[in-house]
């Protein structure tokens, strides 16, 4: 076991340390901040193609998202099974995880090509303005395309972000998210051989960049040693008792996403009826923040993996001492954001900016500029709900995560912005949402930090008891039986 755990760290680092965490995070906040710039530039492009086009693309975007989002959250807990048995020193239990994933994956992306043909009575009832629901259903309809690919390169990562193999996946991403740019500017202008397709050309490059991701990692797993290593083509057996755990704490974790996008998808679709030029400002504003937002998500995964590879261990303390360093760390990082947000807007905006300067884009230029201060006072709070929810999830308390988000995202964002879009005056209406969702991630923020100081998290994990080393400290806090 020696010898396998000096492989798996290319550096002699002390556990715990902001070192080991940098090496497992940086690669993965590249990786996540890659895709961000994808995303931003998506945006950017389509705001130089179209009003229209940019006001599509959130809701259409997040409405494909929000159905895969249960199918996302089940694919992405593999990663913590991976990084529990790596922990435990389980090579042959870490391939079979990762097969019932792919099975999971491959099921769930067979059944969500439902939504394709359901694509225009769903935007038709959202209620959008006719030049903008047309839009919606073109984007939406092709990205359904890439739901399949993208659960199995999402699975795929996870072969290597539990073990902690996290410069393969960031390699993977940005060579994908090359490919997605010039695809962009190629199918929405017109370059080359490609016709100018608007947002249609969008949603193909997407679709592209998933298809590719899957790709790559399938060529590397058959190029590298690991597959080997692990027998990863010998146990690809189902495993019908190690699915049915997979589903048990996947499902909570994919219903967190699914509470999660559905309270923002429902926020978004409420703006879009209040106007069009709310719905881009929301959009760009949304899009600016994920350049902050996420990067953190990398953060999110190297915390959740390394909780897992503490709790495979037997050694939780470690992962407490992680945790609050990798908060540290996030919440400078965020707070750095917020004084961009205010202090630089202007420059923010700039690459969005038409050729030709447009009334509507004045106007929904001077309405990002005060969004984006909303965005400034929720970045602490955002790095605080990514770190803290991410380090419970990594033993398995997922369920906690689930509830406690559907609970405060429908009493603080999603029902007070059906009121206050119901009943307020129209000049109050974007903003007063805003506060809304403000008051919701802060919720999240400081609910997940007392889940996570509370300490329930260190009585748990996601694998047999059997597999478990002997507990070298935290003695007087035994697990909990939750595998039976």
């Amino acid at each position: 076991m020696g010898a396998s755990s000096h492989k798996s760290q290319p550096l002699e680092v002390e556990p715990g340390s902001l070192r080991e965490l940098a090496n497992i995070a940086v690669p993965l906040v590249l990786s996540c901040g890659s895709l961000s710039v994808m995303h931003v530039v998506d945006r950017i492009f389509l705001t130089w193609w179209s009003t229209d086009a940019v006001a599509a693309s959130l809701p259409a975007g997040m409405i494909q998202w929000a159905a895969m989002s249960i199918a996302m959250g089940n694919a992405t807990y593999v990663n913590t099974f991976i990084a529990q048995y790596e922990g435990a020193g389980q090579k042959q239990r870490v391939s079979e995880s990762f097969w019932q994933g792919i099975y999971l994956a491959l099921i769930w992306g067979g059944i969500l090509l439902i939504g394709i043909p359901l694509a225009p009575q769903i935007f038709y009832w959202i209620g959008h303005v006719p030049e903008v629901q047309s839009l919606e259903v073109d984007y939406f309809s092709i990205v359904c395309l890439g739901t399949g690919p993208a659960l199995l390169s999402t699975v795929l990562s996870c072969f290597y972000t539990g073990r902690s193999k996290t410069m393969v996946v960031m390699w993977v991403n940005l060579s994908a998210v090359v490919l997605n740019i010039v695809l962009d500017y190629c199918l929405i202008f017109g370059a080359g051989p490609f016709p100018a397709m608007g947002i249609k050309g969008a949603a193909i490059a997407t679709v592209t960049a998933n298809v590719s991701t899957m790709v790559f990692f399938i060529l590397i797993m058959y190029l590298k040693h690991e597959a080997r290593e692990y027998g990863l083509f010998n146990h690809y057996r189902w495993n019908r008792e190690l699915f049915m755990r997979l589903l048990r704490y996947g499902f909570p974790n994919g219903m967190l996403y699914f509470v999660d996008i559905i309270g923002f998808t429902i926020f978004v679709v409420l703006v879009g009826r209040i106007g069009k030029v709310e719905l881009a400002a929301t959009t760009i504003a949304f899009n600016l923040n994920s350049l902050a937002f996420i990067p953190m998500m990398g953060v999110g995964t190297a915390v959740m993996t390394l909780v897992g590879t503490r709790v495979g261990e037997s050694k939780p303390q470690l992962a407490v001492t992680t945790t609050w360093k990798a908060f540290a760390v996030s919440a400078t990082y965020m707070l750095l954001f917020a004084a961009v947000y205010v202090g630089f807007p202007e420059l923010l905006l700039s690459p969005y900016e038409p050729e030709v300067i447009t009334a509507d884009f004045l106007e929904v230029k001077e309405t990002v500029i005060v969004l984006l201060r909303f965005a400034a006072l929720f970045a602490f709070f955002d790095a605080a709900a990514v770190v803290f929810s991410s380090a419970i999830r990594g033993a398995g308390d997922t369920r906690f995560c689930m509830i406690y988000t559907l609970i405060s995202g429908w009493a603080i964002m999603v029902i007070p912005t059906i009121l206050i879009w119901m009943y307020a005056d129209a000049s109050v209406k974007l903003f007063g949402s805003w506060i809304a969702c403000t008051s919701f991630i802060a919720a999240l923020g400081i609910g997940y930090l007392i889940r996570f100081q509370l300490g329930h998290w260190k009585k748990m994990r996601v694998i047999e008891d059997h597999f478990l080393k002997p507990v070298v400290e935290d003695e007087e806090q035994p697990f909990e039986e939750v595998v039976k």
